[in-house]
């Protein structure tokens, strides 16, 4: 009995934290492409921190208790308590995105070390496949720490059996590749099939995954992108020159590839 209550603790424990990592990802969604496309020197003055977390369209200053994941947004009807105007229900869908992915990776893995790990890499990569959707733009302010988070977990050995050297080869040859691709793609069609972030998202994985995975990852992100917008024109009737953000598919890609090295390690 004791254990089960134990074991029930843990997972809402694990709800709790992916809620609060989940709230944490919808000011990052939102603040960072505003922050990268903001003219320099332009006031008010915007960061991670500040101004505090408002009502887009009034402004009014949100109130903590309108500021609990999920809760406060069920509360309010999905709407702000000032002026009233909806309120996307993108905040609470990522909170529970969010949640539902601390407790798969969670459940994937044996409770170990490797969880200090394999979390903050599964909710990087959401926060950048949710911006790239939305903006279509990858961070360097995700991108960068993901690569030398990447690095540090494998000097450590928290993430997985890879050394530094396999690691360090994997960022680079992530990037080079990409470039690679995208030169050519240029070269023979004059037109840009790719974007800078998806080289430094990709060096980002490969440093966590090691060079062997990349192979593996490019072609599965590639197909799992083929077969989308495939049906996105059987269904929806989408134009396939259209173009189509690249950066939620690594990011399934390497979230998967992530899950199956840190499995194999603990074998």
């Amino acid at each position: 009995m004791d254990g089960v209550i134990g074991q029930a603790g843990i997972w809402a424990l694990l709800a709790l934290t992916g809620l609060c990592a989940g709230s944490v990802l919808n000011m990052l969604v939102y603040r960072l492409p505003i922050i990268i496309h903001r003219p320099a020197g332009s006031c008010p003055i915007i960061n991670l921190c500040l101004p505090r977390s408002h009502c887009p369209h009034c402004r009014a200053a949100i109130r903590w208790r309108d500021n609990v994941p999920v809760c406060s947004w069920l509360l309010l009807a999905g709407r702000c308590r000032d002026c009233r105007h909806r309120i996307s229900c993108r905040y609470p869908l990522t909170e529970l995105a969010c949640m539902g992915l601390t407790w798969l990776t969670a459940y994937s893995l044996p409770m170990s070390a490797s969880w200090f790990a394999m979390l903050p890499f599964s909710w990087c990569l959401l926060a950048l496949a949710l911006i790239d959707l939305r903006h279509k733009l990858l961070p360097d302010a995700l991108t960068y720490p993901l690569l030398w988070g990447g690095l540090l977990c494998n000097v450590t050995g928290l993430q997985a059996d890879i050394s530094l050297a396999d690691a360090v080869i994997g960022a680079a040859a992530g990037y080079g590749s990409l470039w690679l691709v995208y030169q050519a793609f240029r070269l023979m069609t004059g037109r840009h099939a790719l974007g800078y972030g998806d080289m430094k998202l990709t060096a980002a994985l490969g440093a966590w995954l090691g060079w062997a995975l990349l192979p593996q990852l490019v072609l599965t992100a590639s197909l799992a992108g083929v077969i989308t917008v495939l049906w996105l024109k059987t269904v929806y009737g989408r134009p396939l020159h259209r173009a189509l953000p690249f950066g939620p598919f690594l990011a399934l890609s390497g979230w998967v590839g992530g899950i199956c090295l840190a499995l194999e390690s603990q074998m």
